[in-house]
């Protein structure tokens, strides 16, 4: 019941509204840094410089048990603010030498490769052209090894005729999980809706339905922070009534964010 669930075409306000959820997450975890927070010294003292790099002069000694309000971050540099109101930046390295409002070490992800390297959860907003009409695909992915991806993956293509929607579940694989560029191979089966549009509606066409098989390549780049930039490939071979299958050509182009 599950993976009928989930194989099930999507409409066209599900593909949507899954596109929103999906760029207020990346945009929320982007800006995550930017949230305000309270840490407590525990070292005997921290410089707080007037830029964030160490070249930059120290305008301010917070001293042990003073408690900074953490206001934004640069690259691994945190913008603070004293109980009294003097701002200056800290480095990652004294960060990780307070406590936070609950008393617990703070540690931070420095938003480097080797984060990447043990992500978790991929998501992924792509935007391209499916069989030469205009586009829209999400994926979800749960990263099960180094090499291997095992998610769910979204699409809508609405073109002057009719509009096509397609719900898959995927596995994608890569032989260089160390690489910052990296190509990797996709394999998918799901289901494909075509609605027609328009004049068609009149002419007395109905929504179909077909099983989807697809095999792609993709190439991913690590950009930085918790971003990447996904170009892909997928060839999809929809199962129809007629004698022969048809091959529907699909590229994609755009971001994932991973935590």
């Amino acid at each position: 019941m599950i993976i009928r669930t989930l194989l099930a075409p999507p409409s066209s306000h599900h593909v949507v509204l899954v596109g929103w959820l999906l760029l207020l997450t990346l945009w929320s975890l982007a800006c995550r840094a930017d949230e305000l927070a309270q840490v407590q010294i525990q070292t005997n003292y921290i410089d707080m410089r007037s830029g964030p790099a160490s070249s930059y002069p120290v305008v301010y000694v917070a001293a042990k048990g003073e408690w900074l309000s953490v206001i934004k971050r640069r690259t691994n540099w945190f913008k603070v603010q004293t109980m009294k109101g003097q701002a200056g930046w800290i480095s990652q390295s004294d960060l990780h030498t307070t406590l936070s409002s609950t008393g617990a070490p703070v540690r931070l992800a420095d938003g480097s490769f080797d984060d990447f390297t043990q992500r978790d959860v991929e998501l992924s907003a792509m935007a391209g052209s499916f069989d030469g009409v205009p586009s829209l695909t999400v994926v979800a992915d749960w990263v099960a090894t180094e090499n291997i991806n095992l998610g769910i993956r979204l699409t809508q293509a609405v073109g002057s005729f009719s509009e096509n929607q397609v719900a898959m579940l995927q596995l994608s694989h890569t032989a260089f999980p160390e690489w910052r560029v990296a190509p990797y191979v996709m394999l998918a089966a799901g289901k494909i809706r075509t609605l027609p549009r328009g004049s068609l509606v009149d002419s007395g066409d109905e929504a179909r339905s077909a099983n989807v098989l697809s095999i792609g390549l993709g190439m991913r780049y690590y950009l930085s922070q918790n971003f990447l930039l996904k170009l892909e490939y997928n060839n999809l071979l929809v199962k129809t009534d007629r004698d022969k299958n048809e091959e529907v050509p699909q590229w994609t182009l755009g971001f994932a964010i991973f935590f």
